[in-house]
């Protein structure tokens, strides 16, 4: 296992989508209830923060594509490394004001998967920030100068994220996910990408997508985490921001709706 301190140690025919439609997720019927929080209740439409010992962390949103960045830091490191899960090319500059306001160093620009809906943004934060590295699984097939593996680990600072794959809306779909132990935040935090949304999940009907595979991945690699883990997509499209890994809820959802 190679250790990045770099370490490395959707609607389809089982949903029925209109497959026209410019978005890149299925909303689960909302006939169960569910914890999750939404962008008005939680305070800042633009960014949202969680408190830790040691992790630094935003939720920012860009309303165009709906999609979710998230900044994640070590504040209690000299050196303040942080890392940009899901950057957009649009809000590129705000990202870096904030990093900048905030007195930390961007080491990693990294995304969940090859996105369709928008463009990212970490070409742009590699040409305006030297020496940060662009990050991504091996199974996209794109470019980066970091490519993950299931099992892998990206440390900033003393801090890291796992890497799970998590394939089905794209082939090389990947779940990062706060790092176990007790020198770690806790809650654990997994951010899913398009593989699993809040009442949804990312469509399967392009980019090698497959309704099963999907499933599969769901259920082996995020609901398989502790039930308090904190679940943080790439994209919401009502106004929720975090939902619980409540595996009943989320298990009936999606066997409700994926026909196998």
């Amino acid at each position: 296992m190679l250790k990045l301190r770099f370490i490395r140690t959707c609607l389809f025919s089982p949903f029925l989508i209109n497959q026209s439609s410019s978005s890149s997720s299925y909303s689960f019927p909302p006939n169960k209830t569910i914890s999750f929080a939404s962008r008005s209740q939680m305070g800042s439409f633009t960014t949202l923060s969680q408190s830790s010992p040691r992790l630094l962390f935003r939720q920012l949103f860009e309303k165009e594509s709906s999609t979710y960045t998230y900044l994640l830091a070590d504040s209690s490191h000299p050196d303040k490394p942080a890392l940009l899960i899901d950057p957009v090319d649009k809000t590129v500059d705000r990202d870096l004001s904030l990093v900048k306001e905030l007195g930390l160093k961007l080491i990693y620009a990294m995304n969940t998967h090859v996105h369709a809906d928008h463009v990212t943004g970490t070409g742009l934060i590699k040409g305006k920030v030297p020496g940060v590295k662009s990050v991504i699984s091996k199974a996209s097939g794109s470019k980066a100068d970091v490519f993950v593996e299931p099992g892998d680990k990206i440390f900033f600072g003393n801090l890291f994220l796992e890497v799970r794959a998590t394939p089905g809306h794209t082939l090389g779909c990947v779940t990062y996910v706060t790092g176990d132990g007790p020198d770690q935040p806790q809650p654990r935090m997994a951010f899913t990408g398009d593989a699993l949304l809040i009442r949804g999940c990312g469509r399967t009907d392009f980019q090698g997508g497959s309704s099963r595979q999907l499933y599969n991945s769901v259920h082996s690699q995020i609901f398989s985490l502790p039930k308090e883990t904190l679940l943080y997509p790439a994209h919401d499209y009502k106004g929720f921001t975090v939902t619980h890994n409540l595996i009943p809820l989320f298990h009936t959802y999606i066997n409700d709706c994926l026909l196998i």
